[in-house]
């Protein structure tokens, strides 16, 4: 880890058969499942979170890179959705993948700024945006058990 790295984490524990109570900071998250996958419905589930983990980091990135740029963003919104098949995660069945076969994000944008400009804050947001980094490219993790 560089000097330079910062350090995110969550903590927490599991609170029920599909709810986890996690704290990042000082901010609780509450995750659970709807009840067609075994769950209360009480919060959105994980997959609902890396999407809005995923939406509100382009968020950022898009101001930051407009402000850069010298960029007014008159509207940004951020929708994104993704298709999974959960008989993997329910052990039904080993076809296809786990996780989210594919991601659309749809971003309606307006500015102030030429086209050619616009297609450069595009560019530099998707390029600088960590989730985006982390969804699009391998991520090591090592998992460790007390």
């Amino acid at each position: 880890m560089s000097t330079k790295d910062l350090n995110f984490s969550v903590n927490g524990k599991s609170v029920g058969y599909t709810k986890y109570h996690g704290v990042a900071r000082n901010f609780d998250l509450v995750v659970d499942e709807p009840e067609a996958l075994g769950g209360e419905d009480s919060a959105p589930n994980p997959v609902e979170y890396l999407l809005a983990g995923y939406g509100g980091c382009l968020n950022v990135v898009f101001n930051l890179v407009a402000k850069e740029l010298g960029i007014e963003l008159k509207k940004l919104e951020i929708n994104i959705s993704g298709d999974i098949n959960p008989e993997r995660f329910m052990g039904l069945s080993s076809e296809d993948r786990a996780g989210f076969k594919s991601i659309k994000v749809e971003i309606q944008l307006e500015t102030d700024a030429d086209a050619e400009t616009e297609q450069l804050l595009i560019q530099k947001a998707k390029d600088r945006c960590p989730i985006n980094d982390n969804l699009s490219n391998p991520t090591p993790i090592s998992y460790v058990f007390n």
